[in-house]
């Protein structure tokens, strides 16, 4: 039989498609890819050339993690259009993963500063640092909501800009430089959580990018209005008017025991056009 000349061993046609012989069997016994001839005495599958098109076609859906009953069905009624319609799904998947690590990778990368800060930091250092627009989650901070409450608030907000979860995400308060001018240390207006890439910016607080006034605090909160009169004192010194909040972050709550060593990163815009 000259056709029966021209086929592939299951061994010659997996080689060919760089799988496992094993797989193709697989694929035979639950109807989804057979070969084109069985030897009816040894058992043997046998393929041909130009089902080489139909089983790529497998495997791209199957790396793409489409879900065997959704090949089946494919393979029973190709067509573009289902092929279209398979592919916009898995690349709107596969966008979103990439937002997704680039967000971790946004995190990581905010911790390792972090971690660089700590380590070469000069605690009694004010300077003036460049950043970026920032997207903020906020919840305006209520002296009868319990502090519990209030981060259980901001969290399930979160979730409607950022569906997977934060690693390790920044976060810290706000409160107006209005407030710290009048020496009204405890009127904090919001908590924040960071979002690196919100699948929508409504209703979010925009951190604006700019120059900003960068300060540290260790210690208890206590004495921390005392680092706030520092830093109003050197703005002055260096023609700096300060303007809108000033957003507080805490920079090593995962590496230390007490409270003493907590550090504060302190940052406020400074009002351009100066």
């Amino acid at each position: 039989m000259k056709r029966k000349d021209k086929l592939l061993t299951i061994g010659q046609f997996a080689a060919l498609r760089g799988i496992n012989k094993k797989t193709l069997m697989w694929y035979d016994e639950i109807g989804l890819f057979h070969p084109v001839y069985i030897h009816p005495e040894t058992g043997y599958r046998y393929y041909d050339y130009h089902q080489s098109s139909a089983l790529e076609t497998i495997l791209l859906l199957r790396e793409l993690d489409v879900s065997l009953k959704e090949i089946q069905d494919f393979m029973e009624n190709r067509s573009a259009t289902g092929m279209k319609r398979m592919l916009e799904e898995k690349i709107h998947e596969v966008v979103d993963r990439i937002d997704h690590l680039r967000g971790i990778q946004r995190t990581l990368e905010n911790y390792r500063d972090n971690m660089e800060t700590l380590l070469t930091m000069d605690l009694s250092e004010i300077l003036v640092v460049e950043k970026e627009e920032r997207a903020l989650v906020t919840v305006e901070i209520q002296n009868e909501i319990s502090f519990d409450k209030q981060v259980e608030m901001i969290t399930e907000k979160t979730k409607q800009y950022q569906p997977h979860r934060l690693h390790d995400a920044s976060y810290g308060a706000m409160i107006s430089v209005e407030s710290l001018l009048a020496e009204d240390f405890d009127n904090y207006s919001r908590l924040f959580i960071e979002i690196p890439f919100p699948v929508k910016r409504e209703g979010l607080h925009i951190q604006p990018g700019g120059s900003y006034l960068r300060a540290f605090y260790k210690g208890r909160w206590d004495d921390l209005p005392h680092r706030y009169e520092e830093i109003f004192q050197y703005a002055e010194a260096h023609g700096l008017k300060l303007t809108g909040y000033s957003y507080e972050m805490g920079i090593n709550e995962n590496v230390i025991e007490r409270v003493e060593e907590y550090i504060v990163q302190i940052e406020i815009p400074i009002c351009k056009g100066l």
